[in-house]
């Protein structure tokens, strides 16, 4: 009998850290799934699930792609050998989807942005996204449609009750 799926379990995928504030803060327009060089370290701290993406972002610099700001905490059983928690660590992404990425990622407003931290079939990975920043009145805008919408599913669902009864 095979063990249940977690909640956060699809398919081999184990999410480590999500960035919740990049589907607040900017509009997602593509998204790509890569590989990230690591240490043994902190590779084993994200076994903890100890990581962050909050100013995380990333960057092309000389045809590679670099994450820079996402902190991965020091392993707490590391010793002398142990990595720095904020250091750049390089995306592994193939040649034609850097250049792709990087016509885009060059466009003004632009940026790509981490999702999400994830171990898939014990590999670490990371989505980033091509993003826009959003506005203030953009955000506004999100916030009173996810309301709406709400609204309109909770009128559906006393309509149904009130069918019933």
């Amino acid at each position: 009998m095979a063990a249940p799926k977690k909640a956060d379990q699809d398919d081999g995928i184990r999410v480590i850290v999500r960035n919740r504030r990049a589907h607040h803060d900017y509009e997602i327009h593509e998204r790509l799934e890569c590989g990230i060089v690591l240490t043994g370290t902190e590779v084993k701290s994200l076994r903890e699930r100890a990581a962050s993406l909050e100013d995380a972002y990333a960057r092309v610099e000389d045809g590679e792609v670099w994450l820079l700001g996402c902190e991965i905490p020091e392993y707490s059983m590391g010793n002398l050998q142990n990595h720095k928690p904020k250091r750049p660590r390089k995306l592994l992404m193939r040649r034609r989807e850097i250049n792709k990425f990087v016509g885009k990622a060059t466009q003004r407003g632009f940026t790509l942005v981490p999702l999400r931290l994830y171990f898939k079939n014990g590999l670490a990975k990371v989505e980033i996204a091509l993003a826009r920043g959003k506005r203030q009145y953009d955000r506004r805008e999100a916030i009173k449609a996810r309301e709406v919408s709400r609204e309109v599913e909770r009128a559906i669902k006393g309509s149904r009750r009130d069918q019933r009864a």
